[in-house]
């Protein structure tokens, strides 16, 4: 299994799948001849010595001369500074040379699937620069609680809520959505520096989905029922508790003969 995940995270890098078993293979039996190497994988030698040459001229794996020639992997130290310089010059070229477009803001961009949904809460939350306003549940809290702390330490103001939990927060208000109905089906909702909303759901059994949008309409009816659930929160928190049992009593009368 660790071999194979060596495999995956070297794919990931940019080898070939045989690129990369040859640089585990080499890095657990040592030296090895491309016959050798062939062997092992249970693949064509061609194949192989055309592999092998490539990684030598890559730098990645060395070649002793001989009768037969062998290949030796890097130690890992070695091999890893070479990869990581690479990839850092690659990552500064890209920055430099990139062609930059404006972003339209009236568009709505859909993201499906939990990683990429995971993928592109964390990438806003880093990306805000004044203010973040978040609501998610608990079984979610944990995957941004790191990146709400690294947005606060840089500056940004964090405001969030915990649906269904009195758990404590940077600044407690209340959640958008009810705590009863939505165990199965969580919402949440970003609002990042008062001009981007993140809005979707994730659960058990459901399909993880967002939408992304800097639109007006949505990013301000997002932000307006969380300034209005703000504002009545406060009122209540202001009331004694006869007072306040009134109220909701008052609010859910009030509901109800619109929605009922």
């Amino acid at each position: 299994m660790e071999g194979q995940g060596l495999i995956t995270h070297l794919r990931s890098l940019g080898f070939t799948e045989m690129e990369a078993k040859i640089i585990v293979s080499l890095s657990e039996q040592g030296a090895m001849t491309g016959y050798e190497v062939a062997k092992k994988l249970g693949v064509s030698r061609s194949n192989v010595y055309a592999a092998l040459q490539r990684l030598v001229d890559h730098g990645v794996i060395l070649h002793r001369d001989g009768d037969p020639s062998h290949y030796t992997a890097l130690q890992p130290e070695e091999l890893t500074r070479i990869l990581a310089s690479r990839l850092d010059s690659s990552l500064h070229y890209i920055r430099e040379h990139m062609p930059v477009t404006e972003a339209d803001e009236t568009s709505f961009y859909s993201i499906e699937g939990e990683r990429a949904v995971i993928e592109t809460v964390k990438r806003v939350l880093q990306e805000a620069k004044l203010e973040i306003i978040a609501d998610v549940w608990p079984e979610d809290a944990a995957l941004i609680r790191e990146h709400l702390a690294l947005a606060e330490a840089r500056g940004v103001k964090v405001l969030w809520s915990i649906a269904g939990s009195e758990d404590n927060a940077s600044m407690r208000v209340p959640s958008l959505f009810d705590t009863d109905d939505m165990r199965h089906t969580r919402p949440f909702a970003f609002i990042i520096d008062r001009k981007e909303a993140l809005v979707g759901s994730m659960g058990e059994g459901v399909a993880t989905k967002a939408l992304l949008t800097e639109h007006a309409a949505i990013t301000r009816l997002v932000l307006g029922k969380f300034v209005q659930d703000l504002v009545l929160y406060e009122w209540q928190s202001e009331m004694g508790a006869e007072d306040a049992e009134a109220f909701n009593k008052r609010i859910q009368a009030v509901i109800s003969s619109y929605f009922d």
